[in-house]
């Protein structure tokens, strides 16, 4: 099994890396965003108390976040590990996430990939995304800035923590999409390698 916790500013590809991620090593993605939208949609007992905090204008605490997380690896699968998208954001979660992977799936992460752009390229992209995808925040270049500058001082310790684990990998994110999947499939590759 490999678990990787995927990083990556707003506009950086993220998205479309880890759909290559996915269907080259058999991995199930897990992000909060889609595990927040499920289990409110689905009116889930976390949903709904997710549901109360967003409402209110607050932060959802971490540990509804999760438990989402718990009751989602939880889940049965046939999948040869989990990409873990939009967590953890901070040492707390880190931590918390690193916990999670060891009680439910007796393992741990093996890795965090990080895909690094340079802030006039993800700005481009962004505003560029936002004219067609009819974003209202990928349409704004301040918001974008605020958004950018947000993701940085929040994964900042993460990032950290990993390096001390020797677990963290950048990568560039400038490229063609298919020369940055084969640095991100060589990096899984070599832990998969060490596993066998």
């Amino acid at each position: 099994m490999i678990n990787i916790v995927l990083f990556g500013p707003p506009g950086s590809g993220k998205g479309t890396q880890a759909q290559n991620l996915i269907e080259t090593f058999n991995l199930k993605q897990i992000s909060t965003g889609d595990l927040f939208r499920f289990n409110i949609k689905n009116n889930t007992d976390l949903g709904q108390l997710a549901k109360s905090y967003i409402d209110d204008g607050q932060l959802v605490p971490d540990q509804v976040t999760i438990d989402m997380l718990i009751s989602e690896v939880q889940k049965p699968t046939t999948a040869a590990g989990f990409i873990f998208d939009g967590f953890p954001r901070t040492a707390h979660q880190t931590l918390a996430l690193e916990q999670i992977v060891k009680t439910e799936l007796n393992a741990e992460i093996d890795l965090c990939l990080s895909l690094i752009v340079e802030d006039e390229i993800l700005v481009e992209r962004l505003l560029k995304r936002g004219e067609t995808s009819g974003r209202t925040d990928d349409s704004n270049e301040e918001v974008i800035r605020n958004r950018i500058k947000e993701y940085y001082s929040k994964t900042a310790e993460v990032a950290e923590l990993y390096k001390t684990q020797g677990k963290y990998v950048e990568i560039n994110g400038v490229g063609e999409i298919a020369e940055i999947a084969e640095a991100l499939f060589q990096e899984v590759r070599k832990i998969k390698t060490a596993q066998d």
